[in-house]
């Protein structure tokens, strides 16, 4: 078996290990207090260019998701997402058990349009029986989406635009943040998420690190005591310095950007060869999730030798299969894949979708 399934399925880049095992028996202060976490935080800053950016390090994806949304929005207020968005789909209703409904709108491929947005604000803003509905507060986006996709910097900006036109927030979901930075084509660089986010999170867990995320303020406008907030969601780690040596690390010498391009070039060429065999792909992407689409009677086959997750069904006869590469992801897994795909069945010189 080769195993493409998911980017968090091996342990830490060695450059943290390293780390961890040469700091393992320094005597450090709890709850993110150390001198390790402050100049973790400040290279954040520094690589931002966001100085006065407040930043908070977490453990895991769906519980910053949670604690941001919760901390930020009002009791009565609910965040707008794409309807594939992670929030609304893939976290088991952590949004909604805090209180928050997630209001969707249509994904398109995993993203979400800023004209769509503004019509439903404007609607919202005209409905009379608005008091006794969810107001919206936050719109939630991710960089890549769910779909492996990307914002440019001006999708950006106009979904900026529309926030401030309505009063809300922006929110950027970056699990996968070292994908997108260093994906082929992009324009949009992690100064610009500062300048065009309220609040956003560079992801650990899915980028290199045993585990950790580190929730960004740009502004360092964090709402009051949001250190106390952080405990009251149960969020607080008492051994914090070990998400400071993570993220420390990650921002020395470019490591997180090197990690990203990584598995960015692996994916890339497993796509042109799947595509050069003549498989369709669900979608177009450019970062470290690539969207197959196999006939059912290929399905048994395909993952008795590549582990990988089905996706969707975009028909009864096909299903889409998303695979997925990692900073770890080696030369010899890229050959083994490759040597037991083989060429899409062909119909009469057709694909037979």
């Amino acid at each position: 078996m080769v195993f493409f399934t998911n980017d968090y399925c091996i342990g830490a880049a060695p450059e943290i290990l390293e780390r961890l095992q040469s700091d393992n028996l320094i005597r450090q202060p709890g709850y993110g207090t150390d001198p390790v976490c402050q100049s973790a935080k400040e290279k954040i800053r520094k690589a931002c260019r966001a100085p006065e950016a407040d930043v908070f390090f977490v453990t895991g994806g769906t519980q910053t998701n949670q604690l941001v949304i919760d901390t930020v929005l009002e009791p009565y207020e609910g965040v707008i997402a794409a309807r594939t968005g992670h929030v609304a789909v893939h976290e088991a209703g952590a949004i909604e058990y805090s209180g928050h409904k997630v209001i969707e709108l249509p994904g398109h491929e995993g993203k979400v349009d800023a004209g769509e947005l503004e019509s439903y604000l404007t609607g919202f803003e005209q409905e009379e029986a608005r008091e006794h509905m969810v107001a919206p507060g936050m719109v939630y986006i991710s960089h890549p989406t769910e779909y492996g996709t990307l914002y440019t910097k001006d999708e950006l900006k106009t979904l900026r635009k529309v926030c401030d036109g309505h009063g809300i927030r922006l929110y950027l979901d970056g699990a996968r943040l070292a994908y997108a930075l260093c994906a082929q084509g992009t324009d949009v660089t992690l100064p610009d998420i500062s300048k065009l986010a309220d609040v956003f999170y560079i992801g650990g867990t899915k980028c290199g690190a045993l585990f950790g995320e580190a929730i960004v303020f740009p502004k360092g406008d964090a709402p009051s005591h949001y250190v106390t907030r952080i405990k009251q969601h149960g969020a607080l780690l008492a051994k914090g310095w070990l998400l400071g040596i993570q993220f420390e690390t990650l921002f020395t010498d470019g490591l997180y950007y090197k990690l990203g391009e990584h598995a960015d070039r692996m994916a890339d060429r497993i796509r042109k060869e799947l595509e050069r065999l003549g498989y369709p792909f669900l979608i177009e992407t450019t970062t470290n999730q690539i969207f197959i689409i196999l006939k059912n009677e290929q399905l048994d086959a395909f993952r008795a030798i590549v582990c990988a997750e089905v996706w969707e069904v975009p028909d009864s006869a096909h299903t889409a299969i998303r695979i997925c590469t990692s900073w770890a992801t080696t030369e010899q897994e890229i050959k083994s894949l490759l040597l037991c795909v083989k060429p899409f069945p062909k119909i009469n010189g057709n694909d037979n979708q």
